[in-house]
């Protein structure tokens, strides 16, 4: 999820730097064109004062080249503006997709931490539960319990099947261990895992 929502962030911070540096080639290129204009006009006012022909001649050359240059430039401005109005419809779906992932993200997030406070209650409970049930419980084997479960880790208690195979380790257990289990009279552990067997 951190990884979309990156991803699309980059996308919109992307968008806006291209629209920034487009609005700014505009910029520059209105200041080409009214810097050409100017001299249109400066040109055009010498014309009109000039007496020779030849010099008349020679400023009309420069006031087409640069009228040539100003229509240059503006095709190239409408160019920009275009792809100005193309970067804004990509930032807008770009800003959509983090907005849409961004809920989504905060969604997830709300799910998880709703599940971790019902896990944190679920544990609570089981803690409670078992303070009750080891205050009752013979120490000695709950403390036997609490090794094993540090040793073997969960779970402690295990069935034995029919054919003497114990369910933690999934080894045989002699005949004598079965019917000690079958007696029910007496706490037995496998021989292999030291696990607590119950007839299963």
């Amino acid at each position: 999820a951190r990884e979309r929502l990156a991803k699309h962030d980059a996308e919109v911070a992307a968008a806006k730097t291209a629209i920034q540096e487009n609005e700014i080639a505009i910029k520059n290129l209105e200041l080409d064109i009214g810097t050409r204009r100017q001299t249109i006009t400066r040109l055009k006012q010498q014309q009109f004062e000039t007496r020779k022909n030849e010099e008349y001649q020679a400023i009309n050359h420069e006031v087409s080249r640069y009228n040539g240059e100003v229509d240059e430039l503006e095709t190239r401005e409408l160019e920009l503006m275009e792809n100005g109005d193309r970067l804004a419809r990509e930032l807008e779906a770009a800003e959509s997709a983090y907005a849409t992932t961004h809920a989504g993200v905060q969604d997830e997030i709300k799910a998880l931490e709703e599940r971790a406070t019902k896990f944190r209650a679920e544990a609570d409970g089981l803690e409670a539960e078992r303070a009750g049930l080891a205050a009752e419980a013979d120490p000695d084997l709950l403390s036997l319990y609490d090794r094993l479960l540090a040793t073997r880790g969960a779970p402690v208690v295990v069935g034995i099947t029919e054919s003497r195979q114990c369910t933690g380790c999934h080894v045989r257990a002699t005949p004598a261990t079965m019917v000690r289990v079958q007696g029910g009279k007496e706490l037995v552990q496998c021989e292999n895992c030291s696990r607590m067997l119950y007839p299963a």
